[in-house]
């Protein structure tokens, strides 16, 4: 089994996602998240603080559309 790098298993603070994020010469560029590697991702649509943590949320109103 391969050994985890430390930001895989610990995650990533707000600064330090700020900083490389900075780093991207276009700044314009759409912010997505993945859960599969990068073989699917979703915009972000809302950054909420919970329980000590920054979370990046992805909400479907589509599905609120057909119920």
């Amino acid at each position: 089994m391969a050994e985890r790098i430390d930001w895989e298993s610990r995650g990533k603070t707000i600064e330090q996602l700020i900083r490389e994020q900075q780093s991207f010469e276009n700044q314009q560029l759409l912010v997505e998240l993945s859960l599969d590697s990068g073989e699917t991702s979703k915009p972000i649509s809302v950054v909420v603080k919970g329980r000590g943590t920054c979370v990046l949320m992805y909400v479907d109103n589509s599905l609120e559309e057909q119920g």
